[in-house]
């Protein structure tokens, strides 16, 4: 019973956001009932208080929209979807000094996205365990930061 009323307890304090890991699918989501917009605006700004730049922005649900038609579509995938791209250079070091082959997770993503008739989710790719373990926690940090959940 203190389990369930804790829960519930930590769903009001998070407001309007939602923690769901997909561990199958190896991501980490967070849906919100903030515009999308908002939830843009909340992970460029989270992402430059940790004094990150932001080195590329996909905007992945424009393009499939363009060119569903193209491929024999008429299926809307998202509203709206984007994909954040951006590296720290003292952390990417710290992670590639422990393994080179971390080079393959850089640069880190967060994506954010919106279905017809859903909430905007927002999330990140997991990571293995060992030193990309401190890469997720950054991402996680800004992730719930964007929807003022941290």
């Amino acid at each position: 019973m203190k389990s369930i009323i804790l829960a519930a307890a930590l769903m009001l304090t998070a407001g309007t956001a939602m923690a769901d890991t997909h561990t199958e699918l190896d991501v980490v989501t967070y849906s919100t009932d903030q515009s999308f917009d908002d939830v843009v605006f909340g992970l460029e700004n989270a992402i430059l208080d940790e004094g990150l730049v932001i080195e590329s922005t996909s905007h992945t649900g424009a393009m499939l929209e363009r060119t569903k038609a193209d491929v024999g579509s008429d299926v809307t995938i998202f509203t709206a979807a984007d994909v954040y791209s951006f590296c720290s250079a003292a952390l990417s070091r710290k992670v590639m000094e422990a393994d080179p082959m971390n080079i393959r997770f850089c640069p880190y993503d967060i994506f954010v996205m919106q279905q017809p008739g859903q909430d905007v989710v927002i999330g990140y790719r997991s990571f293995p365990q060992g030193e990309m373990q401190e890469v997720q926690s950054l991402l996680n940090r800004i992730t719930k930061s964007a929807i003022g959940i941290e």
